[in-house]
């Protein structure tokens, strides 16, 4: 694991809940057959801006510059936050329908839509946690989208540095007796060690039978041991701005999920997950090496 520091930028990783929601909605415009994932709540759910923005980049041109120009920036990317996605709509949906889970828990939740599309759900009580003006932010586009919340969506505010997960929820009908789905997306990073372990702490109280999934960031990238050719992301992400905090090192995951009672069930790359999900037409960009994703059951 990596540092300690309980100074962490959640301002930054706050202004990072918007983009992986409008990848998925350009991601709309490809043919149904090069398309990685399905989702007609991502375009709806964006703020004007984002949505017009959006809509111009539908024109197959615009839409390639798009995908090239994200992949300048952090090689891999495109296909990751997409991936990435799909990988845990499958989990959940196999959980929910076929393994007794009654309960889905959402950190780090962003404008992330699958809570809302999937039918499969419409009986599973849902809590969906993220800062405030993520939180208050999606809530007003879900209600211009859907006309109301769903009565069985919580929608919360949380500080993940400064609050404690389990005092938030139980405050809002959650129970550690339900079989629960927890989705923790795009959030280790942004964390101190301390707060991860504070998670964890959480995550330990969790009913036999619950699963977590999340992704992670490469322990040695963090630390500067090995860049995976992104050194660029490296210098914005870990020096200048110093978002990106905490990484596992995937030789010792299984140990430390062991610790707070869960166990491993798979720990999968983004090469592996895009040779199962990308149209070999797309897969000419290198996946991202330096995020990986994690599923594990609770003992």
């Amino acid at each position: 694991m990596t540092q300690t520091n309980e100074t962490v930028n959640t301002k930054g990783a706050a202004e990072t809940g918007i983009g992986p929601t409008f990848v998925v909605a350009v991601e709309q415009s490809f043919p149904d057959d090069q398309r990685i994932i399905d989702d007609s709540l991502a375009l709806p759910i964006l703020p004007l801006a984002y949505r017009w923005m959006a809509k111009v980049m539908q024109i197959p041109v615009l839409r390639n510059w798009m995908v090239n120009a994200t992949e300048k920036e952090i090689p891999g990317s495109w296909c990751a936050f997409l991936i990435r996605k799909r990988y845990i709509d499958e989990q959940l949906l196999e959980s929910v329908t076929e393994k007794g889970i009654n309960s889905v828990v959402n950190l780090g939740a962003g404008y992330d839509t699958r809570l809302y599309r999937f039918p499969a759900l419409q009986n599973t009580s849902i809590w969906e946690l993220d800062q405030a003006v993520n939180i208050e932010a999606k809530r007003k586009q879900l209600e211009r989208v859907l006309g109301a919340i769903p009565a069985h969506v919580k929608l919360l505010s949380i500080n993940f540095v400064e609050q404690t997960i389990g005092d938030v929820l139980s405050e809002n009908a959650y129970s550690n007796d339900d079989k629960t789905f927890f989705i923790w997306e795009a959030v280790s990073q942004y964390l101190s060690e301390a707060a991860v372990r504070k998670t964890f702490d959480f995550f330990s109280t969790a009913a036999s039978g619950s699963r977590l999934v999340f992704t992670y960031v490469l322990k040695d990238f963090l630390e500067g041991e090995k860049f995976y050719g992104q050194e660029k992301a490296y210098k914005e992400y870990v020096v200048k701005s110093q978002m990106w905090n905490f990484g596992f090192d995937p030789a010792h995951l299984a140990d430390f999920l062991n610790e707070y009672g869960w166990r491993l069930i798979e720990d999968i790359s983004y090469d592996e997950l895009s040779k199962r999900y990308v149209n070999p037409e797309r897969l000419a960009n290198v996946p991202m090496e330096i995020e990986r994703m994690a599923f594990a059951e609770k003992l």
